[in-house]
C-alpha cells in the first residue's frame, strides 16, 4: 500500500536539504565571488564639438549629467554649447544651447533637487561682458527653464556655489573684482531664486585662492584660505552662519617646515559629523578638521614623498560617509588617482588609473559622485579636457 504521508514526510526533508545545500553553495560561492571593479568604467563622455569642458556635475537623483564646452572656431570666434549627457553610458542626449559668438558658458554644478546651474557669459567688446544664469529645473527637462538672479554688481564674479543635493540651500562664494578683491557669501535655493545676505570675509588671508564647503544642517558656510607663501602661516577657516551673518574664525593646521602647507587646493563638509576636509599643497597632505572643537589633524597622502603628489579637489559622500581626494599625480600607481577616506581620516580604498590634470586647466579638476550607486565622474583622460571618465568605488 502506498503510504502518501510517508512521502511527503521524506519529499520535505529531501526539500530541506536541498535548500541548504543550496544556500550553502551561494554562501560559498558568494565568499570566492571577487569584488566588483572599483577605478574607471571605460565609460567616457566626448564634448559634442571637441571643445575644453567648462565644468560638469551629474544628477544624484537622476540618471543624467550636464557640461558646458567651448572651442575657438575661425575668425576668432567661440563655439560654445551646454549638454546634457547619461551617466550610465557618457552619451551626449542634447545639446541644450550651443552659440558660435564670443561668448562663453561655465557649469557651476548640480544643487537642490536635480537644478542645473549654469552662468552665461555674454562678451558685448573686449572689455564688457555680461553675466547671466540659466537655471535646468530639473536637469532631465534638458533646457533652460528659467533664470537664477542673485544682487550682483558688474565686477562681481563667483568663485565657487557648493554642489550640495536633496537638500534646498546652497552657498555661494564670489568676490568684488576691484583690486582688492574682497570675498564674500551668501545663502541662495536656487530653485526658487531667493536670497540671504551678503556677508564680507575681512581677512585679507581669503582673498588667497579660498574654498568653499557648506554646512546644510545649520545653514553655514566653510571657507578656507591660506597665503600660501613658503614657510608662511597657518591657514584660516571661516565659519559663517548664513542667516545671522555671523562669522567665526579659527586657525588650521600648520604644516612642517621648512615649507607649511602652502595653499588650500579643495575643502568638503560632512554636516552631519561636523567634519570639514581640506588638502594642502606645499606638504602633500590631507586635513581633517571638528568644526565644533575647532581642532584638528592630518595625514599623508598614501606614499606621498612630494609637493607634485598634493591633493586638489575634495567631495563628501553622505550616504556611505566618503571623502574622495583628487591626485593628479599619483603616489599609489602611475597616472592620476582618487584616494577614499573614512571620516576618521582612513584610508579606505585607492582609485588609481586615472589621468586628469590642474596644470592647464580653465576650471579645476572636480569629482562628481552618485552615492546611491556608489559610481561618479573625473575630468580626463583626454589632456585637452575635452572628456569625462567614470568610475565606481
Amino acid at each position: 500500500m502506498h503510504n502518501s504521508a510517508g512521502s511527503r514526510t521524506y519529499g520535505l526533508a529531501s526539500l530541506g536539504l536541498s535548500l541548504v545545500f543550496l544556500l550553502f553553495t551561494q554562501g560559498l560561492w558568494a565568499q570566492r565571488r571577487p569584488s566588483p571593479q572599483i577605478g574607471p568604467t571605460g565609460v567616457i563622455v566626448h564634448s559634442q564639438f571637441g571643445g575644453q569642458i567648462f565644468g560638469f556635475d551629474i544628477d544624484q537623483n537622476g540618471t543624467e549629467g550636464v557640461l558646458s564646452e567651448a572651442k575657438t572656431g575661425s575668425g576668432g570666434k567661440v563655439l560654445a554649447a551646454v549638454e546634457t549627457f547619461d551617466q550610465a553610458t557618457g552619451k551626449i542626449l542634447k545639446v541644450v544651447k550651443k552659440t558660435t559668438t564670443m561668448d562663453d558658458f561655465i557649469t557651476l554644478g548640480v544643487v537642490g533637487a536635480s537644478v542645473g546651474l549654469i552662468e552665461h557669459e555674454h562678451v558685448q567688446s573686449l572689455l564688457h561682458v555680461t553675466r547671466t544664469f540659466q537655471v535646468m529645473n530639473p536637469l532631465s527637462s534638458n533646457l533652460f527653464t528659467g533664470t537664477w538672479t542673485p544682487a550682483f554688481k558688474k565686477t562681481d564674479l563667483i568663485s565657487a556655489v557648493s554642489r550640495n543635493q536633496g537638500v534646498s540651500g546652497s552657498a555661494v562664494l564670489a568676490f568684488h573684482n576691484t583690486g582688492n578683491e574682497t570675498r564674500f557669501v551668501f545663502g541662495t535655493d536656487v530653485a526658487a531664486n531667493t536670497f540671504g545676505p551678503q556677508i564680507n570675509l575681512t581677512d585679507s588671508t581669503f582673498s588667497s585662492s579660498p574654498q568653499l564647503g557648506y554646512d546644510a544642517i545649520n545653514n553655514v558656510a566653510v571657507v578656507a584660505a591660506s597665503n600660501g607663501t613658503v614657510g608662511g602661516p597657518a591657514p584660516q577657516i571661516a565659519l559663517v552662519n548664513l542667516t545671522t551673518g555671523k562669522v567665526t574664525q579659527f586657525t588650521g593646521i600648520l604644516g612642517p617646515p621648512p615649507f607649511h602647507q602652502g595653499f588650500i587646493n579643495g575643502l568638503a563638509v560632512d554636516a552631519e559629523d561636523q567634519i570639514a576636509v581640506t588638502t594642502t599643497e606645499l606638504d602633500f597632505r590631507v586635513e581633517f578638521y571638528d568644526l565644533t572643537t575647532e581642532t584638528g589633524f592630518s595625514v599623508i597622502l598614501p606614499g606621498a614623498t612630494g609637493q607634485i603628489q598634493s591633493g586638489s579637489d575634495v567631495e563628501y559622500d553622505s550616504v556611505n560617509k566618503l571623502f574622495f581626494v583628487a591626485q593628479s599625480v599619483s603616489s599609489t600607481s602611475s597616472g592620476s588617482s582618487i584616494q577614499v577616506y573614512d571620516i576618521h581620516g582612513n584610508l579606505v580604498e585607492s582609485l588609481n588609473g586615472f589621468s586628469f590634470s590642474n596644470a592647464f586647466n580653465v576650471i579645476g579638476t572636480h569629482i562628481a559622485l552618485n552615492p546611491t550607486n556608489r559610481t561618479g565622474y573625473v575630468d580626463g583622460p583626454d589632456s585637452g579636457v575635452t572628456e569625462l571618465q567614470a568610475f565606481t568605488y
